[in-house]
């Protein structure tokens, strides 16, 4: 059962296990379905059935999903459930080793390039979105100055933020018209 607290992946094994296009497409769709099989999920990624199942079990091995209980008297299939529903990585836990560094930044550019490819799809998408979804989705950029501490501060504020509502859609996961959202915050210096 996936827990609401954030990991801080600091193992470089579990780092490079999610530094896998396939793994981290497999991770999003679990996530939004809950429970899965490996067919469904292999429909969802349009991938072989048996590649998804040698994926799901590399994610198990590392913590990130696990087994779920049966949700269907066909006993052949294999249920996953997610153990993670919030990670984080820092480059601080991974910059002692060049080896270490290098898995941080394929993870992170990797991670990113999945975040834009959701956008551009909603994007694509978004007319066939009711007007209340459309009215409610928004795009945000700050620019502020800030000391290191201060956007780590900030950084810990709006992570309680999204927990908040997390907590909320958890209290009430049935509610009408719920829907999967994605929020990407990005905070990181910039020079001229």
């Amino acid at each position: 059962m996936a827990t609401d607290e954030n990991r801080r992946i600091t193992e470089l094994d579990t780092l490079k296990a999610l530094a896998h296009p396939l793994r981290l497409r497999l991770y999003r769709a679990l996530y939004q379905a809950r429970t899965a099989t490996a067919s469904q999920l292999a429909d969802q990624v349009d991938e072989a059935v048996s590649l998804v199942s040698y994926h799901l079990r590399k994610l198990a091995a590392h913590g990130v999903i696990e087994e779920a209980d049966q949700q269907s008297s066909d006993g052949r299939e294999r249920w996953w459930q997610m153990v993670l529903s919030s990670y984080s990585v820092s480059h601080k836990d991974f910059s002692d080793a060049p080896e270490r560094a290098a898995a941080y930044s394929a993870f992170t550019r990797l991670a990113f390039r999945e975040h834009v490819e959701l956008y551009e799809r909603y994007l694509d998408e978004q007319a066939a979105w009711e007007q209340e979804w459309r009215s409610a989705a928004f795009t945000s950029r700050t620019l502020a100055q800030l000391t290191a501490d201060e956007l780590r501060q900030a950084s810990e504020e709006l992570r309680e933020v999204l927990k908040k509502w997390q907590a909320h859609a958890d209290a009430t996961p049935d509610a009408e018209g719920r829907e999967n959202v994605v929020l990407h915050l990005f905070g990181f210096p910039t020079r001229p």
